[in-house]
């Protein structure tokens, strides 16, 4: 018998289950408390105003709503990548903005439509030179054999 009725596979398993769980059927109203003193993700990057103006600050009650339904639309389509989360943070991994997008899809709804896409995680000592070297090479051999 071991030390632990448990291992190690069963630790990831039971944390990607509860991540599941955490992040699925949002609370509409709770997502608009969130929203209200956030800051708009586009204009943070403003020179004469680094914070930028939060939802709640930037949107009349009608604009604010939409966005609000926009936002629960979009984590009700949310796949679920709990166990890759949770793996990727058992491994050390932190991830990465860069992607790696292969094809249009044949998609009636949008010729913009990935058919493959790929993101990315990476070791939190790998320097942004590096990742951004590993993802062009990694494209350069993907496209050559394709």
């Amino acid at each position: 018998m071991t030390e632990k009725p448990y291992t190690d596979d069963d630790l990831r398993a039971e944390a990607a289950r509860q991540h599941y769980t955490a992040t699925t059927d949002p609370d509409f109203m709770g997502i608009g408390e969130q929203m209200q003193d956030s800051p708009i993700e586009s204009t943070t990057a403003l020179v004469d105003n680094p914070v930028g103006p939060t939802w709640g600050e930037a949107l009349g009650d009608d604009e604010f709503e939409a966005a609000q339904r926009a936002i629960d639309s979009l984590l009700g389509s949310a796949v679920d990548v709990s166990d890759w989360a949770v793996s990727l943070g058992a491994d050390g991994l932190e991830p990465d903005d860069h992607t790696l997008q292969l094809g249009a899809s044949d998609s009636a709804e949008s010729e913009d439509q990935p058919r493959v896409r790929m993101h990315f995680a990476f070791h939190p000592n790998m320097t942004a030179a590096d990742r951004d070297s590993f993802v062009v090479e990694l494209s350069k051999v993907v496209l050559r054999n394709l």
